[in-house]
């Protein structure tokens, strides 16, 4: 009887042994210790047939509830609502499953993205490529006993939402795979590179069925934060753990390794442009953090929430660099239409741009945005047209006799000077000043308007607004872009400190080292600006303008994924 009894437990034992892999899993890492990118190598030996699952966990957990963002501790319980996840559901921020049959997590399928949302129906799209698709329904994934940390149902959900939506991996995960310059998904289920799979590429998984011998390796997120400690499990038993030490310079907020100096260099040539155009110097810096920088933020804090803060360095400081040369010597800043464009930009971005953008789609504003200054960008060209010129004449004079100033410069080795403002009525509603010997009207309390208009739009996007202001500049009052760059500087100031101001009392404070990385570069190249504007002519300005209007156009309408 004891014999039979004996029999029956070790064949019980050795059933479970085979199904779970529990206690017969054994392996070991290549180190304790690795620099963010590096690769990790993971070897041993499981049950002969079995397959191979290795789960790589960062041990320090996230639950919506750890936010420090006042608007993520609004948002992500609402998103937990519909995707299946509570405020205290942990998991994770940084998982992968290093394995030799990923269909037991979820398939390969298409993924369409790009171009405007009203184009599309959900999850439409102008291109198309592949991603992997996580399974919806977490009693369907068959091997719950090997994803490590990751044990119920709401922790699937949640670990679904986190790798593969984008307010998920911009705000927990912080990686993401790329196509072009679009994030698809976040990396989790690995398999090997040999696939062909972008998002396994660097991966290596062998496994020798007959014996259970493998060798697993895959390298690091070139991003981990310094001292992030990660658990390894084997086909369900922990085996090890190992830590990412720092591997440059590590910005804290930005949650990236970049140097400095390349961020300055990158701020002298935005803001040197900012300040010949006076237009998109925050949304060129902005797309620079994004694509070249990647400014991300901590786990649990949006990315555009440091980003934002963060920008508006550039659109606060570039125009100081450049203010000086405007106002003092060349003396052509109209001080009426500046501040009350100024005050009007202030108003919008501290307290309206607060309350209009929480029930405003991003996705919507954007698009919306887009069509704006596509329709600027094609007014902007048409008023180049010899038709449009002629209406214009006091425009037209002006360009005559300051391509004549730059013809004479030339012939006798001089510099060209630029012409000044000389005032000539000054009223709430009717301002009239002379450049270049020609007269010029426009009615401030209007631009007082328009600029609460364009303080919404700054607060929202964390820029300073000049790729609204020099359109309506140069459309709605008809001024030269010698006179509309300056104005727009002045808005630009007062629109910053107003969203630095609104972002402040929420909460969310720009990365210290980016930020003072920005203003160096800004300043200078705000200088620099100042003093090549002239070089140019108005039709060269507006040529620029025009092209700057038309990339905006692409960028917010999701039109491109190369840039």
């Amino acid at each position: 009887m004891k014999k039979v009894m004996w029999i029956s437990i070790t064949v019980a034992l050795m059933t479970v042994f085979m199904t779970t892999g529990l206690s017969l899993a054994s392996g070991s890492i290549s180190g304790e210790r690795f620099k963010a990118g590096d690769t990790v190598t993971i070897e041993g030996t499981i049950p002969p047939g079995q397959e191979l699952y290795i789960a790589v966990a960062q041990q320090k957990m996230f639950r919506p509830s750890d936010s420090d963002g006042k608007f993520e501790q609004k948002k992500l319980p609402k998103k937990g609502k519909k995707a299946g996840f509570k405020a205290d559901t942990a998991i994770p921020p940084l998982y992968y499953m290093l394995t030799s049959n990923r269909d037991a997590f979820g398939q390969t399928g298409d993924m369409k993205f790009g171009g405007p949302s009203f184009m599309f129906k959900k999850g439409g799209g102008l291109y198309t490529t592949t991603m992997f698709h996580l399974k919806e329904d977490f009693a369907k994934v068959e091997v719950k006993d090997m994803l490590g940390p990751i044990k119920t149902a709401e922790q699937w959900n949640f670990f679904r939402y986190a790798h593969q939506t984008k307010y998920g991996i911009n705000t927990v995960v912080k990686e993401g795979n790329k196509k072009g310059k679009v994030v698809i998904f976040a990396r989790s289920v690995i398999g090997d590179a040999s696939s062909g799979n972008y998002w396994e590429k660097g991966t290596s998984i062998k496994l020798d069925k007959s014996t259970g011998k493998f060798t697993a390796s895959f390298k690091t997120y070139r991003h981990t934060a310094p001292d992030t400690g990660f658990d390894v499990y084997v086909n369900g038993a922990k085996i090890g753990a190992y830590t990412i030490d720092k591997n440059g310079f590590w910005l804290d907020k930005g949650y990236r390794y970049m140097n400095p100096l390349w961020i300055i260099l990158g701020a002298i040539g935005v803001g040197t442009y900012f300040s010949m155009i006076g237009a998109a110097g925050g949304m060129l810096m902005g797309a620079f953090q994004a694509l070249v920088v990647q400014t991300a933020g901590p786990v649990g804090i949006n990315a555009a929430n440091v980003l934002r803060p963060s920008n508006i360095a550039l659109t606060l400081f570039s125009p100081l660099g450049s203010f000086y040369r405007f106002a003092v010597v060349e003396r052509r800043v109209a001080w009426p239409v500046g501040l009350s464009f100024g005050a009007g930009i202030f108003i919008g971005s501290v307290w309206l741009g607060g309350y209009v953008t929480q029930f405003i789609s991003m996705k919507a504003y954007k698009e919306w945005l887009g069509i704006l200054v596509l329709l600027m960008g094609i007014k902007t060209l048409m008023e180049m047209r010899p038709a449009a010129m002629n209406k214009r004449k006091n425009i037209k004079a002006m360009t005559q006799k300051f391509n004549a100033a730059v013809k004479k410069a030339k012939e006798t080795g001089g510099a060209v000077e630029m012409g000044s403002i000389e005032p000539v009525k000054t009223g709430i509603t009717d301002y009239r000043f002379k450049f270049w010997g020609e007269e010029f009207r426009i009615n401030p309390l209007l631009f007082a308007v328009l600029g609460i208009i364009v303080g919404i739009v700054s607060r929202a996007f964390g820029i300073g607004g000049g790729f609204l202001l020099v359109p309506m500049m140069t459309t709605i009052a008809a001024l030269p872009m010698y006179v509309a760059v300056p104005i727009s500087l002045i808005g630009t100031c007062f629109s910053s400190v107003g969203s630095f101001i609104g972002y402040v009392l929420n909460g969310y404070l720009p990365d210290m080292m980016l930020a003072i990385a920005i203003i160096i570069g800004g300043f200078v190249g705000g200088m620099l600006g100042s003093r090549c504007q002239k070089m140019f002519s108005e039709k060269a300005l507006k040529i620029i303008l025009a092209c700057t209007l038309f990339f905006l156009f692409f960028r917010f309408l999701k039109i491109e994924y190369w840039i």
